[in-house]
């Protein structure tokens, strides 16, 4: 009987040492949408400099202030939106403490007003501002004004969880920037990977804020070490090529998915303990009142 070939380096084949794929670091991820509308709106006051010499002094003046009012409202928008995909990616999140792209949107419209002045009348100014206020508030949107996923829990809990979390995402990024010096795709990659296991957790914990204490560890020291850990390695590898070195590094990212996957599993099955214990208990407090449930 004809047997399909199949290898470490065949496209269905298995790694080495039978470990599983890394997973594919774009699961359950969306286009960021600070992209070509948020670079045009730093691109669109550079006339504005250009003008600026060929008028006189109060023109200059007037048109150096509506290009940095400008700019300022083109970065206010970018954080603004970067904030919002922060908060739309997570279950539990508070509004921004800070409404970038609403006060993104009255900049705008304060550059234009400042640079239809310049070379027109009070009403065209006026008319520029009011355009530039509605045309970037439909382009970008408001800010969420109000947080998300918090009714009935406890705030003083969902606080320490976001700033756990918070400090997971720094050395989660401090680890993409450090294996950029290694200088080698496959790498970033399998940090990518281990990236997305490990938000796999914050998400876990954001939705029940109580299995912080048991995973505590795992955004602190566990990353920590992995922050540090990749940090010299890529220090080493960029400098020796040591393909031993590459290897302990890989065994190292290999060890800590699985321990993070193994450790969001067990929350997840502690949690559905939890809501079985809860429906058992709900179940027979209406028993004795004598209200009968059908049981399913």
């Amino acid at each position: 009987m004809a047997q399909r070939y199949g290898g470490e380096h065949s496209p269905d084949g298995a790694p080495k040492g039978g470990s599983q794929p890394p997973k594919n670091p774009f699961d359950g991820k969306t286009r960021t949408r600070a992209g070509g509308r948020v670079n045009f709106l730093f691109l669109a006051p550079l006339p504005l400099v250009f003008r600026a010499f060929f008028r006189d002094p109060t023109g200059l003046a007037l048109s150096l202030v509506a290009f940095a009012i400008l700019m300022l409202a083109a970065w206010l928008t970018r954080e603004g939106v970067l904030a919002q995909e922060a908060y739309d990616a997570r279950k539990i999140a508070r509004r921004p403490a800070i409404p970038r792209k609403i006060f993104g949107s009255i900049l705008t419209g304060a550059g234009l007003f400042v640079a239809g002045y310049v070379g027109g009348s009070l009403v065209n100014s006026i008319i520029f501002a009011l355009l530039g206020i509605v045309l970037h508030f439909t382009a970008f949107g408001p800010d969420p004004l109000r947080d998300k996923g918090m009714e009935g829990i406890d705030t003083f809990q969902t606080d320490r969880v976001a700033r756990a979390v918070g400090e997971a995402e720094k050395h989660l990024a401090a680890m993409k920037d450090a294996i950029l010096r290694a200088r080698d795709r496959g790498l970033e990659r399998r940090v990518e990977s281990f990236q997305t296991t490990a938000r796999d957790m914050f998400r876990t914990i954001e939705d029940d804020p109580r299995d912080l204490t048991a995973a505590r560890k795992y955004l602190g020291v566990y990353l920590l070490g992995a922050r540090d850990a990749t940090a010299k390695f890529a220090d080493l590898y960029a400098r020796t090529r040591d393909d031993a070195a590459r290897a302990d590094y890989e065994r190292l990212l290999d060890d800590l998915e699985a321990n993070f996957t193994a450790r969001t599993q067990q929350l997840l099955t502690d949690n559905r303990s939890d809501l079985d214990v809860e429906i058992e208990v709900l179940r027979e407090r209406l028993a004795r009142e004598g209200v009968r449930m059908d049981q399913t």
